[in-house]
Parts: C-alpha cells; structure tokens; sequence
C-alpha cells in the first residue's frame, strides 16, 4: 500500500468524512472513504490519531456477578441494540472521569472501583479511525434513565445465564458481544 493523500469531505457537528487515496501493492488506484472525530486531517499520521476518543465502560455489580448493559436504540442499526455504556472523553478529561460522567449521564449509577483501563482500539476499524479504551470495573447505586432526550437507554443488570440468553435473542455492538461471551462462559 503506498499512500497518496487525504481528502475532507462532509463535515458534522461530530465526524467528518475523508477519502484516503492510495495505490494498492500491484499499483492499482484505491479510494478508501473513513469518518473520523478528528475534523482536520491533513497527513498520513495524523489519520492514526494518539489519544481516545471516546470511554467504554465495562461495569459489575460489587459481588461481581452481574454484568450492566444498556438496551439502547440506535439510529444507524435503526433498532435497540445491547451495548455497554459509552460516550465521548470531553476536553480535558482523562478516561476514568469520562467513565465516571458517562455512567452516571446514562445509567445514574457511580463507579465504586476501576479495575483496569483496557488501552487504545478502533470502535469500528472498517469505517472510522475513532479510538477508545475500555474501563472497567464496579458501580452501585439505583439504575435511572438517561439524563438525556437525545439518547434511548435502558440499563440492566444481568447475571451471565440471562447474558447467555441474550447473546441468542439481541442484537449486540460487536465489542460488547464479544466481551459478554467470554464473561458469560467464566
């Protein structure tokens, strides 16, 4: 792959649209098309970024033996979709206090422990070079509903035989699914 240069396309509130130009390894021309968070891409390494985006919260109950999901509808599947909570890193915050924002915005819950802070991967490696991290840990307190009208969330509890239910019966992000599986199978 050799590349060639970037192009801005559309641009929202909160992605834009490039076409990445490149020429395959027999010499062929390619033209990728990506969104992206970051609305000023210029050069091959800024489309790797260095920072996340975007937290996703991985979160037990304090026994550790339910699990917290989100049934959230969601415009581009045009369904309700199982996934953990997430949303953006604002400026100037690190990912544990974006964690903490989120869930509460989301679920009303708090984070009681953070356990581990799993490092950078792509939310949707085909499409966009948004980046996030995973948070994970425990949260207690009673489960409200979004603190917003633009967001549909349901939050639940979940012990790993209804997940396994679940994982048969819902639609899931991919991430959440996978992580989810291999919760449910301990």
């Amino acid at each position: 792959m050799k590349y060639e240069g970037i192009k801005k396309g559309d641009e929202g509130k909160f992605i834009t649209r490039y076409d990445v130009n490149y020429r395959t390894e027999d010499g062929q021309p390619k033209v990728y098309e990506i969104i992206s968070r970051n609305h000023d891409i210029k050069t091959y390494e800024e489309l790797h970024g260095d920072r996340p985006d975007a937290v996703v919260i991985i979160m037990t109950d304090k026994t550790g033996e339910k699990i917290l999901l989100n049934r959230e509808f969601r415009m581009a599947a045009g369904m309700w979709v199982m996934n953990f909570p997430a949303g953006l890193i604002d400026e100037g915050e690190d990912p544990a206090t974006a964690a903490g924002r989120e869930l509460k915005e989301e679920t009303g819950l708090d984070i009681i422990s953070i356990d581990d802070i799993i490092g950078l991967s792509y939310s949707a490696v085909g499409f966009s070079n948004e980046m996030n991290v995973c948070v994970v840990g425990k949260c207690e307190g009673e489960i409200t509903l979004s603190d917003s009208s633009f967001e549909e969330i349901h939050a639940a509890w979940y012990t790993k035989e209804q997940v396994r239910e679940l994982l048969k019966t819902e639609r899931f992000a991919a991430r959440t699914q996978a992580y989810c599986y291999m919760w449910s199978k301990e």
